[in-house]
């Protein structure tokens, strides 16, 4: 097993990753959204795993279990060289019946997810407002994550001794400054409006999901997330409710400019969201 997956008793452990892409304009710098294969919406989600050594050992015993099994041989995501549920579980590639056995893993343990959910249409309306006062000014995909890893971390780095911090890896450019400076931005803010100076040390390790399971985690929340948001499909959500701790959806204003945050005392369902 990994052991980027082993748990420091002192550290709270958080695995990163994120559903959808923050690209908003193809490489002549029209727009991609409403394109097929093109998300309309971008989230970034976290996984607050209280034992995260535990939860790989299960999800591991689960994968081999699975690929063990002959009611899944000839299946394509079971073949090693598609390095798709063979390799780790990823609930866009994997069949239903994989779906329902994981998330009774993650149902079973003690899990909280967080995200910030970007309706990508407002953002580029507003990109676009800028680049009117601001011809020069050219949007990198990076900005809109970086952001949204200030929205959610903002009130999460202030409480335990220290942070371990385990990103799904973009590409294959080092951005472990970047995320530090988001992640400093993130405390500021928290000291501005709360006047809460954390000083707890960070530490960024970024990772491929295969080398560190418990990203596989946050990667089955983010699915249900998105199938909500992209397709109004909310019964997936549903069952994994219980475990929510904050999604942030940014961009819907109609009550409030800071967006709607949805918790145990508002629940994220067809209905809240109408």
């Amino acid at each position: 097993m990994p052991d980027s997956d082993h748990a420091d008793p002192t550290f709270r452990h958080y695995f990163v990753d994120e559903a959808g892409d923050p690209s908003l304009f193809n490489k002549h710098g029209k727009s991609l959204i409403g394109k097929e294969g093109c998300s309309k919406f971008f989230i970034l989600g976290l996984a607050d795993i209280e034992e995260p050594l535990i939860v790989a050992l299960e999800l591991e015993t689960l994968r081999r279990r699975l690929k063990a099994d002959p009611y899944f041989k000839g299946i394509p995501s079971f073949d090693p060289a598609q390095r798709k549920t063979a390799l780790m579980f990823h609930a866009k590639d994997d069949l239903p019946e994989v779906r329902r056995e994981v998330f009774s893993v993650l149902l079973k343990n003690k899990i909280r997810f967080y995200a910030v959910v970007r309706d990508k249409q407002v953002v580029l309306n507003k990109i676009m407002d800028h680049q009117k006062q601001k011809p020069t000014y050219r949007y990198h995909p990076n900005q809109l994550y970086d952001r949204c890893i200030s929205r959610l971390f903002k009130e999460r780095l202030h409480k335990d001794d220290g942070y371990l911090i385990h990103f799904a890896r973009r590409g294959s450019s080092d951005r472990t400054e970047a995320l530090e400076t988001a992640l400093e931005t993130a405390r500021r803010n928290l000291r501005i409006k709360w006047g809460i100076t954390a000083t707890s040390p960070i530490e960024i390790k970024a990772a491929q999901p295969h080398e560190v399971i418990c990203l596989q985690v946050v990667d089955y929340y983010l699915w249900a997330i998105q199938r909500f948001f992209e397709r109004g499909e909310d019964r997936f959500i549903q069952l994994v409710w219980s475990q929510a701790g904050l999604i942030h959806d940014v961009d819907d204003t109609r009550e409030a400019e800071y967006g709607v945050y949805y918790t145990q005392r508002k629940p994220l369902t067809s209905q809240s969201r109408a």
